[in-house]
């Protein structure tokens, strides 16, 4: 364990003497050899802004003298004076999910909050997640480049699909995958937050969907050649559905490929539909005509929700990570996962809990009647020849309620 935390430096921001010498005596104990302190929020800045390198992690404590601990993240944010914070606080579980929130738009690494008074064990927790390969936590400022380089990219198949599973929680098997784009580089692995919405500004997202879709169908079938049989989920930007062929090609697309338009679910993301957009109308509920599936995904982040449900024949809701990471210790973060259960099940839709990392949000999940879970508890996504032995090393955590 000590060998872990070894190579992170950490600052520590607390204004009382004693809990400060015992976070510091703890940090030490779990092997973390460069260990900062300061008592309060302009002294920590001052500290920060001496240092060669930003910390790894700043444990900040929010009710500090002369600089409170929010203005102190929100400095520490824009300065990139850290990499990632920590929050201790006794204070109202709302308030810490506020804060996280506000320093995640920031740009902020937030690995989570601990409630004093601090332990070994939770400062252990906490610390672990940054060594995790959270692909949210990866560097993903937008790219900028033009049409021609985007265009040569697609021309040389650097686009392709990684696999992240869905297992069915009350069995704990992995029923499903969501495709994810990656572009594959000479430099690198290139998330899609950095040159999705490049593909749409230069026009070329209709290609771009179309060989992703093709290339997991793909994956799919030879999956299912080797006795896997999954559930494909791919994720369409609303500018494909502009089209009203979209529904057609993406029919052919699929049978092509050998496999049924029952397997294969369509993601909308919640905060780009538009509800009035008839022709995104008209694709939808053709494509749910000939069988496939619709997601609302990242449920709880748009504000027409209702009105979508309503409007457009989603067959799945998913919430969003946000909601659900952490859930089983925030009430407010629980009581808009167990809505939006609630919510679903009157709908008669299916669900699926995105961004589940702990046995406990597991456990809460399972408890409120969640159907399937994603996360990085069950795997981060992998390329497709890796997947089935992704799958075939999966073992829901011994004790998990459900599985």
């Amino acid at each position: 364990m000590t060998s872990r935390f070894a190579p992170l430096s950490v600052m520590v921001v607390e204004d009382h003497g004693f809990q400060r010498s015992i976070a510091l005596r703890l940090l030490a104990g779990l092997g973390v050899e460069r260990a900062y302190e300061a008592a309060n929020g302009r002294e920590a800045l001052d500290r920060l802004g001496a240092m060669a390198e930003p910390p790894d992690v700043v444990v900040v404590d929010l009710d500090l003298p002369e600089m409170d601990g929010i203005e102190l993240i929100g400095h520490v944010a824009g300065r990139r004076l850290a990499r990632a914070i920590v929050v201790l606080s006794a204070l109202d579980p709302s308030l810490l999910n506020t804060v996280q929130t506000m320093a995640r738009a920031s740009g902020l690494r937030v690995l989570g909050t601990v409630e004093k008074p601090l332990t070994a064990q939770k400062l252990h927790d906490v610390l672990l997640h940054f060594h995790q390969e959270h692909e949210e936590d990866r560097d993903d400022a937008p790219l900028d480049l033009d049409r021609r380089a985007l265009v040569d990219a697609l021309d040389a198949d650097e686009f392709e699909p990684w696999f992240q599973p869905q297992v069915a929680i009350a069995s704990g098997h992995v029923v499903g995958v969501e495709a994810l784009a990656r572009w594959i580089r000479d430099d690198g692995v290139v998330m899609p937050a950095q040159f999705v919405h490049l593909l749409e500004r230069e026009g070329l997202i209709d290609a771009f969907t179309d060989r992703m879709l093709a290339k997991a169908c793909r994956w799919r079938t030879r999956w299912a050649a080797s006795g896997l049989e999954l559930r494909l989920s791919v994720n369409v930007s609303m500018l494909n559905l502009a089209k009203v062929d979209t529904a057609d090609r993406y029919q052919q697309t699929v049978q092509q490929a050998g496999v049924k338009p029952r397997d294969v679910v369509f993601e909308v993301t919640e905060s780009s539909v538009m509800g009035e957009a008839a022709n995104a109308l008209n694709v939808l509920a053709r494509l749910r005509l000939k069988g496939f599936g619709l997601a609302i995904d990242d449920f709880g982040t748009g504000y027409s929700s209702l009105a979508q449900l309503s409007q457009i024949p989603f067959t799945e809701l998913k919430i969003d990570q946000g909601f659900v990471t952490g859930s089983a210790r925030q009430p407010r973060k629980r009581a808009v996962v167990e809505t939006s259960l609630e919510l679903a099940r009157k709908l008669d839709l299916g669900t699926i809990a995105e961004g589940v990392e702990t046995v406990e949000d597991w456990q809460m999940l399972a408890e409120l009647g969640c159907q399937h879970a994603q996360g990085f508890l069950i795997g981060a996504a992998v390329a497709g020849h890796a997947l089935i032995d992704q799958v075939q090393h999966w073992r829901p955590p011994a004790g998990i309620v459900g599985a």
